[in-house]
């Protein structure tokens, strides 16, 4: 009795069922939602204009959760070119199927950061790929290439529970070597990598510490800045208790 007492009064968990869907129906939909006012808005934050409808996130993660995951779909709304379809893409791919001529071709398409950001922190950080493409796109000149880069380590520190300290140090020289690329979207990522992998654990934190240090003394203006950030956070004692208890909760 006591038992169906405890069962009837649990609160009932609600999960949106999700349902496979056709690309030309969603990018109706999107296209249905377009606000062309917001579309200033958004590029004030850096957010590209070119083939942006306007849509809030609020409005797209409503859609993304009614949408099975589907390697063709995640395809088909990237090859439509619109931003927010890009952003779907990002969400309903299947890691497991990404291939490496698939995350190239992406990473070429990229023009905004947040599609950007969508792309390698979420996606490819969870992809087999996760640590073949980080050196390989740092190398290129393109921003939002590199940026993805970083943004792909930023999501690696957050997201790969099983990777060793070993992996993330080799990222370092990375860091190093791209600090200087005074790009506003390339240094923010470099910065972003950085805190991440100093707030890992605190064998991490004391490396990460030891390169933002060499930073802030450098000559390059962006790596200083990169340099003094990142030791604002990284040296914090609330950042630190915050490792010390991650640590023991392990």
């Amino acid at each position: 009795m006591l038992v169906s007492c405890v069962l009837a009064c649990e609160p009932r968990v609600v999960r949106t069922p999700r349902f496979r869907r056709d690309a030309n129906d969603l990018v109706a939909e999107l296209r249905a939602l377009a606000n062309p006012a917001n579309v200033e808005g958004m590029a004030r934050f850096g957010i590209s204009r070119n083939g942006t409808l306007g849509i809030s996130v609020t409005a797209l993660r409503r859609i993304a959760r009614g949408i099975e995951p589907d390697h063709a779909l995640a395809a088909a709304l990237w090859a439509s070119g619109i931003h927010e379809a890009r952003m779907l893409a990002t969400i309903v791919e299947v890691p497991a199927r990404v291939t490496s001529h698939q995350a190239d071709a992406w990473a070429r398409d990229l023009d905004s950061w947040d599609v950007c950001d969508g792309f390698a922190f979420d996606l490819m950080s969870r992809t087999p790929l996760r640590w073949t493409k980080p050196a390989t796109w740092a190398r290129s000149k393109h921003e939002f290439v590199r940026r993805a880069a970083f943004s792909l380590i930023a999501g690696l520190a957050a997201h790969d529970r099983e990777a060793a300290d070993a992996q993330f140090i080799a990222l370092l020289p990375l860091v190093r070597e791209h600090a200087i690329d005074d790009r506003n979207f390339v240094k923010k990522a470099v910065n972003w990598a950085l805190r991440q992998i100093g707030k890992r654990n605190m064998a991490l934190n004391r490396q990460a510490v030891a390169i933002a240090k060499e930073l802030r003394a450098s000559e390059s203006r962006s790596a200083r800045w990169i340099g003094a950030d990142a030791l604002r956070e990284l040296t914090s004692e609330a950042t630190r208790s915050r490792i010390r208890a991650k640590a023991v909760r392990r």
